[in-house]
């Protein structure tokens, strides 16, 4: 399915671990997006998002935002993979399947702290390298962290830097890379280190997790949901009243 010439694909949680095991099992390569408002938003404004998003191996709906849209646009939309979640249930599968896992992105330590945790969780797992994401994407810096990860050879990279910069970086460097699966995370790893606490499950439950993060920080996020998720509505209202009228 379709919205705003983006594809998301119909999967749940454990379809994209399905697959991962078969990217890794046949020592191939694919990068899996998720798909949210504001990769919406930012696919309108830079066509290179767009056409990254269409070029990509899988995308997955990560959102109740998205999940409304496709709905408006009469598609019944997959369950939302959110990291919140999906960044355990990686880190389970990984230990049970005997997978490495590189942790790329956030500020300095988060990645090492995200690391420890899952350890802690999960004592078989294999992480065989972290690095904060404060680093110049290209270049010499660069080029160092691309040697880092080779020596690794991660079966899964996560890269968190958030959007539209990771996808940047994915785009530009995944080739370059010994390992099978790219990921784009966003927070995934604060999340996991216990900097961005979870929403209260009533909120969930309402689909107000966006509500949650804006009040956290209400001055960063401002511009993403109190602009963006109106914007996000009309350019899908407009959507499907061009489809209307076709």
């Amino acid at each position: 399915m379709r919205m705003l010439g983006l594809p998301v694909h119909k999967v749940d949680a454990d379809d994209l671990l399905s697959f991962m095991d078969e990217v890794i099992s046949n020592n191939q390569k694919a990068v899996i997006l998720n798909l949210n408002v504001q990769g919406v938003n930012l696919s309108v404004e830079h066509p290179w998002v767009a056409d990254f998003f269409r070029r990509v191996h899988m995308v997955h709906c990560d959102g109740d935002g998205v999940r409304m849209g496709l709905r408006m646009l009469g598609h019944t939309p997959p369950p939302k993979v959110t990291y919140n979640v999906w960044f355990w249930q990686i880190c389970a599968s990984c230990e049970s399947k005997e997978q490495s896992l590189f942790f790329l992105g956030s500020k300095p330590g988060i990645a090492a702290e995200a690391a420890e945790r899952a350890r802690e969780r999960f004592p078989r797992i294999k992480i065989v390298g972290v690095h904060e994401g404060y680093f110049a994407k290209e270049g010499p810096e660069n080029d160092e962290v691309l040697v880092k990860i080779n020596e690794a050879r991660p079966d899964i990279l996560l890269t968190c830097f958030g959007m539209p910069v990771q996808e940047m970086w994915i785009r530009d460097n995944w080739k370059k890379i010994d390992s099978h699966v790219f990921l784009a995370g966003g927070a995934a790893l604060e999340y996991a280190a216990g900097r961005v606490p979870i929403a209260p499950r009533w909120m969930v439950r309402m689909h107000l997790e966006w509500l949650f993060r804006f009040l956290l920080e209400p001055r960063r996020l401002f511009s993403r949901y109190i602009v963006g998720n109106p914007l996000f509505l009309c350019r899908v209202l407009r959507e499907r009243l061009g489809r209307s009228r076709g």
